[in-house]
C-alpha cells in the first residue's frame, strides 16, 4: 500500500512542480505501448534518472506519460525538467517548440526497415513499385518516417496501393497471408525482432534518425547538459552502468545527434 501511495504522489506532483523544483520530473513517454504502468515505469527508469541526477547534484524522480496530449501539454508548461520520449518527434518538437535542449538519444538509432516475404522476388525499391503495401496508420510516427525515407529513394507512398494497419504486429499476417505484398516497420520494434519467425526480410534499410531523445529543460546551463551527457556516455564502462542500461532496453547513449534530432520534423515535413 505504501508503495502504491508514493508512485501514486509522485505521478501527481508533476501537474503542479515547475521544472526548476529542488525534485526534477523525468517525464518518461513510451509511445503507444501497452500493458504498462506507473509504478512498472518507475522500475525501469528510476536507476537512470539517479545516474542523471547524481551527475548534477540533484534528486531526480521519474513520470510516466501515457497520453500524447500531455507530454505536449507537460513541454509546453515546462513542467518536465527533462524529458525522454518516443517517438522522437515529440522530443525534436520540445527543442524546436518549447525551448528543450539537447542532450542525447538511445542507441541504436530507429530506422524505417522495408519488409516482403522471405521467397518474394523482389531484390531493390524499384521492384515494389505498384505493389500492394501494409503501413501503420497515417497519423502514426513510424508511417511518416517510412514514407519520408522512401521519398528520399524516389517511391511516393501517395501514389502506391497501401493498407494501414493499426498495430505494426500485424504487418507480417497481412505479408504472410498475402493480402500485401511488401511492408514498412521500426527498426525497433518487436516485429523488426522477430522477422526471421514470422517468414520475412528486410528488402531495404532507411536512413537512421535518433531514437527515443532526451532532453532538458531550457534553465540547464552547458555545464550540467555537459556533466548529464559525460554520466551517460560513460554507463557502457561498468557493470552498474550496463545494468541500467539493459533494464531500459538500449545499448548505451548516443549525444552526437543534436542536428539530426534538430533537423527531425522537417525531414517529416512536420
Amino acid at each position: 500500500m505504501r508503495a502504491l501511495f508514493c508512485c501514486a504522489a509522485v505521478a501527481l506532483s508533476w501537474l503542479a512542480a515547475p521544472s526548476h523544483a529542488q525534485n526534477l520530473i523525468l517525464a518518461i513517454s513510451e509511445g503507444t505501448s501497452g500493458g504498462t504502468d506507473h509504478a512498472r515505469v518507475i522500475a525501469k527508469y528510476q536507476d537512470l534518472a539517479d545516474v542523471i541526477g547524481k551527475s548534477i547534484n540533484q534528486k531526480v524522480n521519474v513520470v510516466f506519460i501515457r497520453e500524447f496530449a500531455s507530454l505536449e501539454e507537460g513541454m509546453k508548461q515546462r513542467r518536465f525538467a527533462l524529458a525522454m520520449a518516443r517517438p522522437s518527434d515529440f522530443p525534436a518538437r520540445g527543442m524546436r517548440d518549447y525551448g528543450y535542449k539537447y542532450v542525447a538519444s538511445a542507441s541504436p538509432d530507429g530506422q524505417c526497415l522495408i519488409v516482403v516475404p522471405k521467397d518474394a522476388p523482389y531484390k531493390t525499391l524499384a521492384d515494389v513499385k505498384g505493389k500492394r503495401f501494409v503501413l501503420p496508420e497515417t497519423a502514426a510516427y513510424m508511417a511518416k518516417f517510412c514514407t519520408s525515407a522512401l521519398r528520399d529513394e524516389g517511391l511516393d507512398i501517395a501514389k502506391e496501393n497501401v493498407q494501414r494497419v493499426r498495430e505494426q504486429a500485424s504487418i507480417p499476417f497481412f505479408l504472410s497471408n498475402k493480402f500485401a505484398d511488401v511492408g514498412g516497420v521500426a527498426s525497433y520494434s518487436g516485429v523488426a525482432k522477430s522477422l526471421d519467425k514470422t517468414g520475412q526480410r528486410v528488402l531495404f534499410t532507411s536512413v537512421s534518425q535518433p531514437y527515443f531523445p532526451l532532453i532538458a529543460d531550457r534553465d540547464f546551463t552547458a555545464a550540467q547538459i555537459d556533466a548529464m551527457q559525460k554520466a551517460l556516455r560513460a554507463m557502457p564502462d561498468t557493470e552498474a552502468g550496463q545494468s541500467v542500461l539493459k533494464n531500459v532496453g538500449i545499448k548505451g547513449f548516443d549525444t552526437s545527434t543534436e542536428k539530426k534530432l534538430g533537423g527531425l520534423l522537417d525531414w517529416l515535413g512536420l
